[in-house]
C-alpha cells in the first residue's frame, strides 16, 4: 500500500473548437466511435492499476480539453472505474475543468454526485474582443451563468483562469478583468501569460498579431500581483493566487515533486519513483497496450529545484540534502549571495525562495542556479 496519498489526473481531450493559442492535446472533431473508444481505453488504463495493489488517492483532477463536455453517463462510467480501482480518502480535493459554454445543470449534477468539489472555469478575459481573438466559444454571460450554477450546486471552491498578453489587450482592460473576477470572490485565480507555441493557430500568424509590448506585459503581471493581493489572495505560485487554505492541493503535488498518476492520451505520471507517460497521438493511444508506457528521461535534482522555486514557499535545503547528498547553497554561494543582495532571493532558515519581484524573471534566475 502507498502510505502517502497520491494525485490522479484524468485527461479528457474533447473540445468544441480548439482555441487559437492552445497546444494541449485536444481534438474538436472526433467521430462518435472514436470518442466511445477513448472512454473505453481510458477505463482500461485506469483499471490496469488494480494489479499494483491498494493505491490511496487524495486529489483527482479532470483536465483537458474540455471535461465538461462529458455526458453524465460517460462521467459516471469513468468514475466507476476510478472508484473500483483506487482507495479515495475521506477528504479528497476533486477538481474538474469547465468551459462556461458547455456546463449545464444535468452534467454539473452528475459531477457533484460523484464527488467533484472544486471547479476550474476557463474565462481568460471579460472582454468580447479579447476572447474572440483567442478563439473562445463562450461569452461573459455564459461565464456568469456558469458561476451561478456552480454556487447553486453547493460548490464554493472554484478557480478562474485568466490570461494576459492577449492581442489587443491593454493594461486597463486587464485590470478591469481582474476587478470583475475578484468581485465574484473565487477561492483561486490563475493568471497565465500568453505564449505563442509552434503548431497553434496563432503561430502561423504570429507576425500579424497586435501583441502588447514586453513592458506592458510586465505591467500586467505586476497589476495582477497588486490587485489580487489587495483583494485577499496570496501569490503562492508564479501564476497562481489563492485565498488562505485554497491553494490547489493537486497542483502542489507537481511543484513539490510528490507522486501522481496520469491517465489518458498524453498524460504523464510520477509513480513508484518513475516518470512515464502515454502517447500524445490519440490513434496511437487507442491502438497501444496501456502497459506500453513511454519512459520519461528526467533529472530529479533539476526538477526539485525548478519546480520548488515556482512556489512562494521555495525549497527546503535539508530535504534537498537528504535527497541528493549535496549542499545547495555551498555549491552556488556567490550567485545566491548576489541575488540576495539584489532582493531577488530570500534565504530564511532552512528555506530558499524567490521574492515577489523575481517571480516574473524566474527563468533567468533558475538558469543561473541550475
Amino acid at each position: 500500500m502507498k502510505v502517502k496519498p497520491i494525485g490522479l489526473y484524468v485527461h479528457i481531450p474533447f473540445c468544441v473548437r480548439k482555441c487559437n493559442y492552445c497546444d494541449f492535446c485536444s481534438y474538436d472533431s472526433l467521430e462518435p466511435c472514436v470518442r466511445e473508444g477513448y472512454i473505453s481505453a481510458l477505463k482500461k488504463e485506469i483499471e490496469s492499476y488494480r494489479e499494483r495493489g491498494e493505491i490511496l488517492v487524495d486529489t483527482i483532477f479532470f483536465g483537458g480539453g474540455t471535461p465538461s463536455l462529458l455526458t453524465p453517463d460517460e462521467f459516471s462510467s469513468i468514475m466507476d472505474s476510478i472508484e473500483s480501482t483506487f482507495r479515495i480518502t475521506d477528504d479528497p480535493e476533486f477538481t474538474l475543468e469547465v468551459n462556461p459554454g458547455t456546463l449545464n445543470e444535468e452534467n454539473l449534477s452528475a459531477f457533484v454526485r460523484h464527488g467533484v468539489n472544486r471547479i476550474s472555469v476557463g474565462l481568460q478575459s471579460i472582454h468580447e474582443n479579447e476572447r474572440k481573438l483567442l478563439g473562445r466559444i463562450h461569452n461573459y454571460d455564459d461565464f456568469l451563468k456558469a458561476c451561478s450554477m456552480i454556487f447553486r450546486a453547493g460548490i464554493t471552491n472554484f478557480n478562474v483562469d485568466l490570461m494576459y498578453g492577449i492581442p489587443g489587450q491593454t493594461i486597463e482592460s486587464f485590470e478591469k478583468t481582474l476587478s470583475a473576477v475578484t468581485a465574484l470572490r473565487p477561492t483561486h485565480i490563475s493568471c497565465y501569460g500568453l505564449i505563442l507555441e509552434e503548431g497553434t493557430k496563432f503561430w502561423g500568424v504570429k507576425d500579424e498579431l497586435d501583441l502588447p509590448s514586453e513592458d506592458d506585459e510586465v505591467a500586467m503581471y505586476e497589476a495582477a500581483s497588486r490587485i489580487l493581493s489587495e483583494s485577499g489572495y496570496s501569490h503562492y505560485e508564479i501564476s497562481n493566487y489563492a485565498r488562505d487554505g485554497y491553494e490547489s492541493r493537486h497542483n502542489l503535488k507537481y511543484w513539490r515533486c510528490d507522486e501522481y498518476i496520469g491517465v489518458g492520451v498524453s498524460a504523464y505520471s510520477y509513480f513508484d519513483g518513475k516518470r512515464y507517460g502515454n502517447p500524445s497521438d490519440i490513434n496511437e493511444y487507442l491502438s497501444s497496450s496501456v502497459k506500453e508506457y513511454i519512459t520519461e528521461e528526467s533529472d530529479p535534482e533539476y526538477e526539485f529545484v525548478m519546480l520548488g522555486l515556482r512556489l512562494r514557499e521555495g525549497i527546503s535545503l535539508s530535504e534537498y540534502k537528504d535527497r541528493f547528498g549535496k549542499d545547495f547553497v555551498a555549491e552556488r554561494r556567490d550567485a545566491i549571495n548576489s541575488y540576495i543582495k539584489g532582493g531577488y532571493i530570500i534565504l530564511s532558515g532552512d528555506r530558499l525562495s524567490l521574492s515577489e519581484k523575481s517571480f516574473y524573471i524566474s527563468n533567468t534566475i533558475l538558469t543561473d542556479l541550475l
